[in-house]
């Protein structure tokens, strides 16, 4: 047991210094150079775990934890409150909905899913992730974080996947300010290709942000002039969603 306590107690430690190297841990347990390494490796093989994709020597969390997350979340007053929404919102417009959570300023992870019934249509399964400058959840999420959290996430590098994906950081700034603004943020091709979303967060009492909900749909399908309409709709689905969970 002693072995299944170290592992669970260093998952929780590179959650939270990730992205941490074998020595840091090592200082921060007191523990040899190679019990922590027999460790790491060891809940990298079950997929807890994984070597940061910019430096191999850091460690961070790794998939299996952000799949198991949504599963944990389906019993939450989050999914609770969002599930009837989405449900509304997806007969309405008829695209995809997606609810998803950040991990930290990591990612975000697809929490909630509801199809529409076009045979073409978005998808991204339940424990997707994809990066908060990229996409239209993220932008809704940072836009409420501090400037201490967008800081962060601008100095580790805002990386290209498009030409339309914002990587200089004033007009990530920017674009920020817009959204906070008008309440909604908007993605056209920044992160895939041929994909536009318009999404709101979902904000705790305090008015940190604890979701985004989406609407999702094919570039194919997409005008500008239904970007009002779409804001209003996701952003009033957003704003009833924080309702349900704080009533």
């Amino acid at each position: 047991m002693k072995s299944v306590t170290r592992s669970l107690r260093m998952l929780e430690a590179v959650a939270q210094h990730q992205p941490v190297t074998v020595g840091e841990l090592t200082k921060l347990f007191g523990l040899p150079k190679s019990t922590v390494q027999r460790t790491l490796v060891s809940l990298a093989e079950a997929g807890w775990l994984r070597a940061n994709r910019k430096d191999t020597t850091r460690w961070e969390i790794g998939a299996r934890v952000l799949a198991v997350r949504p599963a944990a979340l389906q019993g939450s007053s989050l999914y609770a409150a969002a599930r009837e929404p989405m449900v509304r919102l997806r007969d309405t417009v008829n695209e995809t909905i997606h609810l998803c959570v950040p991990d930290a300023t990591q990612c975000m992870v697809v929490v909630d899913r509801v199809d529409c019934d076009h045979a073409v249509r978005t998808y991204h399964a339940i424990g997707d992730t994809s990066p908060l400058h990229a996409t239209a959840t993220g932008h809704a999420v940072l836009a409420h974080l501090t400037e201490a959290d967008i800081d962060e996430l601008v100095t580790r590098g805002l990386e290209s996947y498009s030409d339309s994906t914002p990587t200089d950081p004033a007009e990530l700034r920017t674009e920020l300010r817009r959204v906070r603004a008008e309440g909604y943020a908007f993605n056209r091709n920044q992160y895939v290709p041929g994909v536009c979303a318009i999404a709101a967060p979902v904000l705790d009492g305090d008015g940190s942000p604890l979701a985004a909900v989406a609407v999702s749909l094919p570039d194919s399908r997409f005008t500008q002039e239904r970007l009002p309409e779409l804001g209003r709709l996701v952003a009033d689905t957003a704003a009833e969603i924080t309702a349900r969970r704080l009533g």
